[in-house]
């Protein structure tokens, strides 16, 4: 891994790390203010596929994040870039809400199967036709493999669950788009002129913030908020850079110790 550099980006999960659903952690807006005071420049990824990138800046706008859809990188856009490089008509397993990012996109007559978190969708009929596509060879994009995911009422189940039941039914291997793959975070640092080894990635993630993030040679710093679980930050290895209460205290940390 290269040596470490002076600290130059901070990518930022959003949901469970700056908001749950439609309540932000407390503290979080003016901690993002302190964040934008300094040098550094502050992207935000996120995993969410049950909305589209348009729909998730109005939801943090209400809630007084000061964010441009420019400065937000999702794995829908990941899975979009994909299916247009590969050039599949994709079966789109997805949220009815996310469908806007794929707007232009050819759908009819799939022969690609798109899974995302689409609960609506996840019953028999419909898996069973994204099982039949997959036999006569369809590849599976999946937009991530989140096993959980946090909502207002608890842990909900995320869609790797679902991503691997047909990865097992039909003796095949999916291709992840978003975290913690290591394409994913150089994707979204491109365009900055940053190396990973100048990054630091916060989320609630334990495997696909952090781990990923220092996978590809950024610090992770991983907080309580969110899915966080007591000893997650033992589930990967090497563990996150700092493990520590909610974004305010992250932000916290690297204002004192990291600039």
């Amino acid at each position: 891994m290269a040596a470490r550099r002076a600290l130059k980006a901070v990518l930022v999960d959003l949901n469970g790390t700056l908001h749950i659903e439609d309540a932000a952690v407390p503290g979080a807006q003016e901690a993002l203010k302190r964040l934008r005071g300094t040098s550094v420049l502050v992207r935000f990824v996120t995993n969410t596929t049950k909305e589209s990138k348009q729909d998730l800046l109005e939801r943090l706008k209400k809630l007084e994040f000061d964010i441009s859809e420019d400065e937000i990188f999702t794995s829908l856009t990941a899975a979009r870039n994909l299916v247009e490089q590969k050039q599949v008509r994709p079966m789109l397993l997805v949220d009815d809400r996310a469908l806007p990012d794929f707007k232009g996109i050819q759908t009819s007559d799939p022969n690609a199967v798109v899974i995302g978190l689409a609960p609506e969708h996840f019953h028999y009929q419909i898996l069973n036709q994204a099982f039949r596509l997959l036999l006569d060879g369809a590849p599976l994009i999946a937009i991530h493999k989140a096993r959980y995911y946090k909502r207002k009422d608890g842990l909900a189940l995320g869609p790797g669950p679902f991503v691997t039941a047909l990865e097992y039914a039909t003796d095949t291997k999916a291709t992840v788009v978003g975290k913690p793959e290591k394409t994913f975070f150089l994707e979204a640092l491109r365009g900055t002129g940053y190396e990973p080894e100048e990054a630091i990635m916060i989320g609630d993630d334990c495997r696909d913030d952090v781990g990923g993030a220092q996978n590809v040679g950024m610090l992770g710093i991983l907080v309580k908020t969110g899915k966080y679980r007591a000893a997650d930050e033992e589930k990967i290895n090497p563990p996150p850079y700092l493990t520590c209460e909610s974004f305010p205290h992250a932000v916290d940390h690297i204002l004192q110790h990291l600039l």
